[in-house]
Order: structure tokens, then C-alpha cells, then sequence
């Protein structure tokens, strides 16, 4: 009987990394996918890429708004709560609540798409070019909510597969569209900035229709299987289609405001950084959307990247640890608990300061060479960290039913976040945004991770250990990375597109192959991969 919660806990360990595989590899194709497509895209828009850059930005951040209201955090809570009544044995409850949610989910996203595009006047912050982008993206609206219903449902079987490979085609679909689009629009007919964005933005539509349809193919594949366990359900809850909906709507809201986090804090700075930095630079509106987007659209758009593989954690660590909770099993809490923050410090720190050291090449091969693009790059990407750090924890206080005190701690993030923003850009301009939604973070980060520690004493010495280590390689990697950088461009043109990318090719894999061999040297990553990396281990023949 002693034993019983080491093999729980590392039935969930293995769990935890088989679903964050597929949810990592999912979603760092479909971000580096929808990257990519950035370089054909912004060279075919020439000297208007720049205003192309804020009006996508502009339109696809009040989009995510209402794409975050239109699927209320249903997704979410599904996964949530189909994984609490699957851990009692209720698996025709998690049907029922399944279908009833479909039926909800297209409800909301017909009144979603009907809101925006009626509202596209009123929040497109005064630039009348913006509301044919901004009604563009009403039409994802419509497909995306039942999308996310299915992907919610995989989710708490602890199926990771069928979101990832969906999230990959969707993507696949869209850039496809976006630049046939936009290459048809502004190279073959020179037709109009604005008009070639809006096409853009539709895309989404087109990648939202491949999605779902992909995912409807797993579910009828795998439609026998869950009638099997249905069949066999111990059925001894008795909940209305009404009740179950309302706990549904319940669980939904906090995922509503935590989903929307980052996006939030980025309509912040939509809403105040241009009369903000107008006290401090003089320039005109094209100025200063120049300078709104190379944080917005051009340093946020790939650190998204890495932000994403946080996002992938969250979503895996939700449905498991629901089960644990629901099960009163705390002791395979705390470490599932333990073995997320440590993987996410294992994969977010390298990624993050990685990205940091190649911000120079990395920069010029998707915008163009510019020292201040650059720079904002390389500070967005040590934000990131903290970003995704709020991601994880928000998602596990979730998964763990504190929702009151995550959006709480939310809260009183933002209220930092506005309180400092005019200072920020005061003393460090454009960077002003990055500093204020870094510090907001860090603040509502810090809470919920003592909240967590003070429930279930989390193995805090442990942690700051492996954090340590995982942060020293890291900056080892650094120092290389950036030495051999600058080594290379004594003979390389750091302006040219394609000598960056050999910059980044010998770079990139330099640096990556020195953070493995100090992780494989060091064993750091032995206590969360176990075998898996000792077995790397030796057929490297690393001692």
C-alpha cells in the first residue's frame, strides 16, 4: 500500500509528458508555421508593411477578445469537468454534457460573430481601416466555438492528439489562403493594403473549417470506445441538461478571464500606449504604429512561440490535475504540481533566453534588419518568460478549482499593469509596455505561487534548486551563442536575410547542443524524464 502513490504519481508523470509532447508539438508547428509566413507576407505589402503590421495587430487583438468570449472558456471547463466525472466513473455524464455544450457553443459563437462585426466601428480606435480587418474576423467566429468544444472534450479523456494535430492543419490552412491571398492582392492585381489584411485575417476562417474538420473525424473514430465506457458508466448522478449547463457556465468564467490574460494586458497597451507616448516622442499616427508594432505585432509574434509551449503544459496539467483533486489524492498533487513548474522551467528558460541570443538574426530574416526591433525582440523575450509562467499557474489554480483566487490574483496584476504604464513609457519609451506587463505578471505570479505552496507544500527547496541549474546552463548557452554571433559577423553582412539564416542554422544548433550535454552531464533532467534521458545518456556516452 506504500507504493501506491509513487505508481499514481508516475502513471501522471507519464501522462503529464506524453500530453505535452503532442500539445508542444502541435502547437510550436502551427506558431513557427504561422511565423514563417511573416517574411513572404510582410515583403509583398513593400513600403505599406509597416501600417499592415498595426492593422493586423489592431484587428486580431479585440478579435481575440471576442473569440475568448464566444467560446466562454467552455473548452476549458469541459476538459475540466469531463475528467472529474470520468475519474467517478460517470462517462455517459460527460457525454451529456459534451452534446449539450455543442449546442451552446454554436449559439455563442452566431451571437459573437453578429456582435463584432456590428461593433467593428465603435472599437476600431478610430482608424476607419481597421474595421474591414476587424469584420473579417467575425466569420471565425461561427466555426470556432464548436472547434474548441471538441478539442475541450479530447482534452479530458487526456487525449492530446487530436487538438494537436488539428491545431497544426488549421494552421496549415490559414497561412496557405493568408498568402495566396495576399500574394494574388498586392503582386498580380496592386490592389489595396487594406484589403489584402482583411483577406488575411479571413483566414482564419478557412483554417477554423479545416480544423473542425479533422476533429470530427477523430471523434467518429473514436466514437465506439467512449460508448463502450459509457455503457459501463456507474450512472448514478442524476443532472439536468439545465444544472449541468450552469456548473458548465460556472466553471467557464474564470477561464473567460484567465484565457484572456495576456490578451488583455496587450489591449492595454492598444488603448494607451499612443496618446501615452505622444507626451514623450514626436511623431505622427504612422509613427507612432510603427513603433506600437514592433512590440505588438513583430517581437510578440514569435514569442509567442515559446509562450506557447506554456500554454501546452496548462492545457495537459488542467484534466489531470482535476482527477487528483477530485480523487482527494493530494499527495499526487503537490507533485504533479512539483514536476509542472520544474518542466516548465526545463523548457521555457532555454527557449526563452535562446530566443533572447539570436534576436539580431532572428529579427532581420522576418522584418529587416533594425537595431531597435532588435532590442525589443531580445527584452520581449525574457518577458515571455514570466508570461508563461502566469499561463501555467492560472491553469493549474484552475485545474485545482481555486477559480476565485486566480482570477484574483489576476486582478490585482492588471491593476499594477495600469498603474505603472504611463511611468514605464516614461523612462523607457517603447519598451515601456514590455517592462509594465512583465512586472503585472511577475506580481500575480508570485501569489498564486505561494497560494499553491501554502495548500499543499510544495517542494520549494527542490524547485529553486532546479531552477538554479536550469537558469546557469541557460546563460552559459547564452555567453556562447552570443560569442559565436559575434564571431561570425566579422565576416557575414548582419543586414542580409540569408546570411542570418546561416548565422542562426550555426548558431541555433551550437547552442542547443551545449545545453544538452550540460543537462545530460549534470542529470538535471533525469528526475523528470527518467529513463528516457538516462538511456540518451548512454547511447551518447556521456558520463
Amino acid at each position: 500500500m506504500a507504493k501506491q502513490p509513487e505508481e499514481k504519481t508516475a502513471t501522471s508523470k507519464e501522462k503529464m509528458l506524453r500530453g505535452s509532447a503532442w500539445m508542444t508539438a502541435g502547437s510550436m508547428f502551427s506558431r513557427i508555421l504561422g511565423a514563417l509566413y511573416v517574411i513572404p507576407w510582410m515583403m509583398w505589402f513593400g513600403h505599406e508593411r509597416g501600417q499592415a503590421n498595426a492593422l493586423f495587430a489592431i484587428g486580431y487583438n479585440i478579435y481575440s477578445i471576442f473569440l475568448i468570449i464566444s467560446t466562454a472558456g467552455i473548452p476549458g471547463a469541459v476538459a475540466k469537468q469531463v475528467s472529474h466525472y470520468n475519474a467517478m466513473n460517470e462517462y455517459k455524464t460527460g457525454r451529456k454534457l459534451f452534446r449539450s455544450g455543442l449546442y451552446l457553443m454554436a449559439i455563442m459563437g452566431v451571437v459573437s460573430a453578429v456582435a463584432l462585426y456590428i461593433l467593428a466601428p465603435w472599437i476600431s480606435t478610430g482608424d476607419k481601416d481597421a474595421v474591414p480587418v476587424i469584420r473579417s474576423l467575425a466569420w471565425p467566429l461561427l466555426v470556432i466555438p464548436v472547434m474548441s468544444l471538441f478539442r475541450g472534450f479530447f482534452q479530458g479523456y487526456q487525449d492530446m492528439a487530436p487538438s494537436a494535430v488539428s491545431q497544426f492543419i488549421e494552421q496549415v490552412a490559414r497561412v496557405v489562403y493568408m498568402l495566396a491571398a495576399t500574394y494574388w492582392i498586392m503582386q498580380v492585381i496592386h490592389g489595396n493594403y487594406v484589403t489584402a489584411v482583411a483577406h488575411s485575417t479571413f483566414a482564419a476562417f478557412v483554417g477554423a473549417v479545416a480544423s473542425l474538420l479533422v476533429l470530427a473525424w477523430y471523434y467518429l473514430r473514436k466514437r465506439k470506445q467512449w460508448d463502450v465506457l459509457a455503457e459501463n458508466s456507474a450512472t448514478e448522478l442524476d443532472i439536468s441538461t439545465r444544472d449541468m449547463l450552469m456548473e458548465m457556465v460556472r466553471q467557464a468564467i474564470p477561464f473567460i478571464i484567465l484565457d484572456a490574460g495576456i490578451t488583455i494586458f496587450q489591449l492595454v497597451d492598444q488603448y494607451t500606449f499612443f496618446n501615452m507616448i505622444d507626451d514623450f516622442v514626436v511623431g505622427t499616427r504612422a509613427t507612432f504604429n510603427g513603433l506600437y508594432a514592433l512590440f505588438a505585432f513583430n517581437a510578440n509574434k514569435l514569442i509567442m512561440i515559446i509562450v506557447s509551449l506554456a500554454a501546452s503544459m496548462a492545457i495537459t496539467s488542467i484534466p489531470l490535475l482535476s482527477e487528483a483533486y477530485t480523487k482527494r489524492d493530494f499527495h499526487d498533487v503537490r507533485d504533479q504540481v512539483d514536476n509542472t513548474i520544474e518542466l516548465f522551467f526545463f523548457i521555457m528558460i532555454p527557449s526563452a533566453i535562446g530566443m533572447a541570443a539570436v534576436a539580431k538574426p532572428l529579427y532581420t530574416i522576418f522584418y529587416g534588419y533594425d537595431f531597435t526591433g532588435t532590442m525589443v525582440l531580445e527584452f520581449s523575450s525574457y518577458t515571455s518568460i514570466v508570461l508563461g509562467l502566469f499561463t501555467v499557474l492560472a491553469a493549474m489554480l484552475q485545474g485545482l478549482y481555486q477559480n476565485r483566487l486566480a482570477i484574483a490574483y489576476f486582478v490585482v496584476g492588471l491593476v499594477v499593469k495600469v498603474a505603472i504604464q504611463y511611468p514605464m513609457i516614461y523612462l523607457f519609451k517603447v519598451f515601456g509596455p514590455l517592462m509594465a506587463t512583465a512586472i503585472g505578471f511577475m506580481v500575480a505570479s508570485y501569489l498564486m505561487m505561494n497560494t499553491m505552496n501554502n495548500m499543499f507544500h510544495l517542494k520549494v527547496a527542490e524547485i529553486v534548486k532546479f531552477f538554479s541549474e536550469t537558469l546557469l546552463f541557460a546563460l552559459v548557452m547564452y555567453a556562447v551563442c552570443i560569442g559565436l554571433q559575434q564571431g561570425l559577423y566579422l565576416f557575414l553582412n548582419p543586414a542580409s536575410r540569408v546570411q542570418s539564416m546561416l548565422v542562426i542554422v550555426v548558431v541555433a544548433v551550437i547552442g542547443a547542443a551545449l545545453y544538452g550535454y550540460l543537462v545530460l552531464k549534470s542529470r538535471l533532467g533525469d528526475q523528470l524524464l527518467g529513463s528516457r534521458i538516462a538511456g540518451l545518456r548512454r547511447r551518447l556516452r556521456i558520463k
